[in-house]
């Protein structure tokens, strides 16, 4: 089974949001998918209401998913690592232990934009399109990955 994982900072905004467009578009049974934040300051919490909101009005419920903390084990549990943005991507490579752990992060953005390095931006500190907003980046991004992992 390939194993995904979603980082964020906190994991109560992007990543959740991502974990769920990404399993709206896999086979569960092929494909696990997680997310986790690099801080701690969340854990065990809820997606931020207005992921829920945004993620239900597309038609996929992320209520079910609690916060978690990167850890360096879950370089031997994913085979891919997707970062939403540079400070996260900086952060998951300092626990890495081998390159073979390096290899597999990535910036989510680079599915899309293979040579830009993006950043999806945090939106929690935004009004209710910076959700919808980065919504429509992970829709086109998350589409892409999953054609990746269904072949």
């Amino acid at each position: 089974m390939t194993k995904v994982l979603m980082v964020c900072l906190g994991n109560i905004c992007r990543s959740p949001l991502a974990e769920g467009i990404l399993l709206s578009k896999i086979n569960a049974d092929e494909i696990f998918v997680d997310s986790a934040g690099t801080g701690a300051y969340h854990i065990g919490k809820l997606p931020d209401e207005r992921s829920i909101e945004v993620a239900r009005k597309h038609g996929i419920d992320i209520r079910n998913q609690r916060a978690r903390k990167f850890t360096v084990k879950d370089f031997d549990t994913f085979d891919y690592i997707y970062a939403m943005d540079e400070t996260n991507y900086q952060n998951i490579l300092m626990q890495a232990r081998t390159n073979d752990d390096k290899s597999k992060v990535q910036l989510i953005l680079n599915e899309t934009h293979s040579t830009k390095n993006l950043a999806v931006p945090d939106p929690y500190y935004g009004g209710n399109q910076g959700f919808e907003n980065v919504y429509i980046m992970f829709e086109e991004a998350c589409k892409v990955i999953a054609n990746k992992l269904s072949k």
